[in-house]
């Protein structure tokens, strides 16, 4: 590997550590338990699908009582899943969902890392994932891994048995894993890795079992483990007041946007292990392998220097463990190249760092810059310890062509601040590297190898503080970012966006057209640069779709500054669909980006960047004119785009659910996972029952069967299931065909049901009162139908619906028959001749 190739890859595997230093200021006991780790030279990946799929438990006992490293390898970032927090879906939500991994792993010390598959959704068996997924890329991703980190032992959070009913992701994770375990130690497998790496062979394969594998903890204890290992992990770490359970509570609770927030348990905690492949340890998962630096050569004195700095390390003075930690630096420069120098010489000069109490920074003063953009910095360096010994070289900015010698000694609690500028280099943007070039709902597109894993973009502006420590030259790296100070929170950060100079977005993903009327599409401009710009404003359709004015002008004059144009789109005559692209044309260039700032308290602010695009659909639909009152869950787009098509929808909260208020509409309907979230729709029910028994329609989407706050959502008999059709395409059946909602006033035919996408539904009723009527049915292959994805009853005067087919996924995705049925449901009219027999609960004539 040539020197600037090692250099990139360095710099690559130290982004996320640089960017955390400036943040987390350590106190004596962690810097303590920095020079214990820095002792250990051991590592474990752990292997599995999902964000939430890793044991916290296990990661933060290897991490915090082993001092090992400890990752987790998620294959996909959780972009099937679902959003309890906002409206995020797919893409967006697992950019979420990667931030909450790596606020996890800031809690419970492991580290991260990804492959490129994509979450596509739930998958009931490992050969449909591994059909949609590109089993070569991902297992070459796996091999990557476990390359580049050369972990000792690996380990499997699921099983490769398909016996037991499981996500299919999740097998699918267990089966290439242990694959890769042999091919990441062959030559001729991926050998266009080995530019970069060399080849690896862990100590050990495990599998990581637990009771919820054989149905219950009273089963669990009565299998024969006396081939496992158990080891118990309840540690409770004085230096941190809590136990490893705790921590890791702490640790998975971060998962919020899956509604993981979880009780720790205290006292001892066993965990079990099998044998996969490799030696069979009998007592510890690490057994006979050395984590000493005596597993290196020439290293054994340096872990008699740290076990001693350990020893005598002052908790008052951490400062004056500085000397002996650079003795121990000065010998880990001399080792020859290994994965363990390169990861412990980043360790050392980090607790270095923080023992000297080395505050070190660069901040811009904004959080987002353009190429060719002059951007101001705050440099600051104060060195709070008794360390006099200690002289600032250099300050540079290598990408930016910025170095200024300084020659400063840094004399205790003595702050150094100045300011200078730099010219933003041309550089990749900051946006989330996975999403830049096209990709699909099965895999990720990263061409980068050495992008390929890493949890984020690197941040291409880092500070580098050269300082001398006694007759050491130690470079410091620092990721410049925007800190702030927030009225609420005070000190504040964000990371430094490297971003376009112009946005263009247009309001809605779907334009839906349910006539032949235009409609007005207004594209947002808005500069990301602070020079003046101009150029001009175009819309890109497809054959058959037509806009006035084919285009605008449009300047700048100020960074921030939105602008808004109307283009009128009309739609061809029969049905059909376009992508609508916005663009802008500055000279040469043509720009398309919009962006979408991500903002919740738990995580950093992230900006995304993605085509400006959006899909035109022109339907062929009949609808009836209804008043709609829509009744948010978890959180969804499905007002809007029932307004896309003309329907009046008003947002009702849980504050304006009153008997009056529900007289002003003829249909209500309930966003997903509303009885999971809004708990005071048990209070609410009644009135909605009695909306329905006047007359009105009520449509209830999905709910999940857990943690849910009614016993019976429906005024008949009705038990919601697991049951689910993960196969989007999968044949629908029209059991009624006779009946009104497949009739009225849109006719429902298979072609209503070509191009859904992800899945047809999910958590379908398994049993249901006689009375409740449903017209279709489906089923993934060799599996029995299903019947319960729509369920409608008469009740009294009104219809009652029970729907869990997703029609949160294919109304955002412009499916034109998803929108046909779903008019049906809002047409579904009363007979004010009926009448609620309130003995039997059903309709009668009057």
């Amino acid at each position: 590997m040539n020197k600037r190739l090692v250099l990139v890859f360095l710099l690559l595997n130290t982004i996320s550590i640089a960017l955390i230093a400036q943040i987390k200021k350590p106190n004596s006991a962690e810097i303590h338990q920095s020079i214990k780790k820095l002792n250990v030279l051991g590592s474990v990946l752990y292997v599995a699908a999902h964000p939430d799929d890793e044991n916290t438990n296990l990661i933060s006992f290897l991490s915090n009582d082993r001092h090992l490293e400890a990752r987790y390898l998620s294959l996909t970032r959780g972009d099937g899943g679902q959003n309890l927090i906002g409206s995020e879906q797919a893409e967006l939500l697992g950019a979420i969902r990667t931030q909450e991994l790596l606020r996890a792993r800031g809690i419970d010390g492991g580290k991260q890392a990804f492959s490129r598959a994509n979450d596509f959704g739930f998958s009931k068996n490992p050969t449909e994932t591994l059909q949609k997924w590109d089993k070569q890329k991902v297992l070459s991703d796996i091999v990557w891994a476990i390359r580049k980190h050369q972990p000792d032992v690996v380990i499997n959070r699921f099983s490769t048995s398909t016996e037991r009913p499981n996500h299919g992701h999740h097998t699918a994770s267990a089966i290439l894993a242990l694959e890769a375990y042999d091919l990441a130690g062959d030559s001729t497998a991926f050998p266009e890795q080995l530019k970069y790496l060399k080849t690896w062979k862990p100590k050990r394969h495990l599998m990581n079992l637990s009771w919820w594998f054989y149905g219950g903890r009273e089963k669990f204890e009565a299998i024969d483990k006396s081939k496992w290992v158990k080891m118990d992990i309840g540690t409770y770490f004085p230096s941190k007041g809590k136990s490893n359970t705790e921590i890791a509570a702490e640790s998975r609770s971060q998962h919020r946007c899956q509604g993981m927030g979880t009780m720790p348990e205290r006292g001892e905690y066993p965990e079990y292990f099998e044998t996969l492949k490799g030696t069979s340890p009998s007592t510890d998962i690490m057994e006979s392998i050395n984590t000493t630096w005596s597993r290196v050569e020439n290293g054994s004195l340096i872990g008699v220097i740290l076990t001693e700095v350990e020893r005598n390390f002052n908790f008052d003075n951490p400062s004056a463990s500085v000397p002996r930690l650079l003795d121990a630096y000065k010998l880990m420069e001399a080792l020859p190249e290994t994965y363990w120098k390169k990861s412990k010489m980043e360790e050392i000069k980090e607790v270095i760092r923080t023992s000297m109490g080395l505050y070190l920074e660069a901040n811009s003063g904004d959080f987002s810059a353009v190429s060719n953009e002059k951007l101001k910095i705050n440099f600051e360096a104060v060195n709070r310890s008794n360390v006099y010994s200690t002289q600032l070289k250099s300050i540079s900015i290598e990408a930016a062509g910025y170095d200024t010698l300084t020659n400063l000694t840094l004399t205790r609690n003595k702050a150094f601040k100045f300011k200078s500028a730099i010219i933003v280099p041309k550089v990749n943007q900051t946006s989330a590297y996975w999403l830049n070039d096209s990709f699909n709902s099965n895999m990720y597109t990263v061409n980068d190898q050495q992008l390929i894993g890493l949890p984020e973009t690197p941040r291409p502006l880092r500070a580098k503080f050269s300082i001398i420590i006694g007759d050491r030259l130690i470079d410091f790296y620092s990721d410049v970012t925007y800190r702030f100070e927030d009225a609420v929170k005070g000190e504040t950060y964000r990371p430094l966006e490297v971003m376009p100079p112009v946005f263009v977005t247009m309001t809605d993903k779907v334009y839906v057209y349910a006539n032949n009327q235009p409609k007005n599409i207004d594209v947002v401009v808005k500069s990301g640069s602070q020079d003046s710009i101009f150029g001009s404003v175009v819309l890109k359709l497809e054959t058959g779709w037509r806009c006035f004015p084919e285009k605008y002008s449009w300047n700048s004059k100020k960074k921030g500054e939105e602008k808004t144009y109307s283009f009128t789109v009309y739609p061809p005559t029969g049905a059909a669909d376009s992508r609508i692209e916005a663009n802008v044309v500055i000279g040469n260039t043509t720009y398309n980006k919009k962006l979408i700032t991500i903002q919740y308290d738990h995580i950093p602010t992230q900006m995304i960047l993605q085509d400006a695009a959006a899909k035109g659909v022109k339907l062929d639909i009949r609808q009836e004119v209804r008043k709609v009152a829509y009744i948010m869950g978890a959180g969804d787009e499905v007002p809007q785009n029932l307004r896309q098509i003309g329907y009046d929808v008003t947002l009702l909260d849980e504050k304006n659910i009153t008997g009056e208020n529900l007289k002003n509409f003829d249909v209500v309907i309930m966003g997903i996972r509303a009885y999971n979230v809004v708990e005071r729709l048990k209070v609410h029910q009644p009135k909605l029952y009695e909306f329905v028994e006047n007359g009105g329609t009520m449509i209830v989407q999905y709910n999940n069967n857990f943690d849910i706050f009614l016993d019976e959502l429906a005024p008949f008999k009705m038990k919601l299931s697991r049951d689910r059709v993960t196969d989007e395409n999968a044949e629908m059946k029209m059991l009624l065909p006779k009946h009104q909602v497949l009739n009225q006033p849109n006719a429902i035919g298979t072609r209503d049901f070509e191009g859904w996408v992800q899945e047809r539904g999910l958590y379908f009723p398994s049993e249901w009162d006689a009375s409740m009527e449903a017209p279709l049915s489906c089923n993934d292959p060799a599996e029995p139908a299903k019947n319960g994805s729509l369920l409608i009853a008469k009740y009294g005067k009104g219809y009652y619906v029970y729907t869990g087919l997703a029609f949160f996924r294919q109304l955002p995705a412009g499916v034109p028959g998803a929108y046909r049925l779903f008019a049906n449901l809002i047409a579904l009219k009363g007979d004010k001749n009926q009448i609620l027999d309130k003995k039997s609960g059903k309709s009668v004539k009057n």
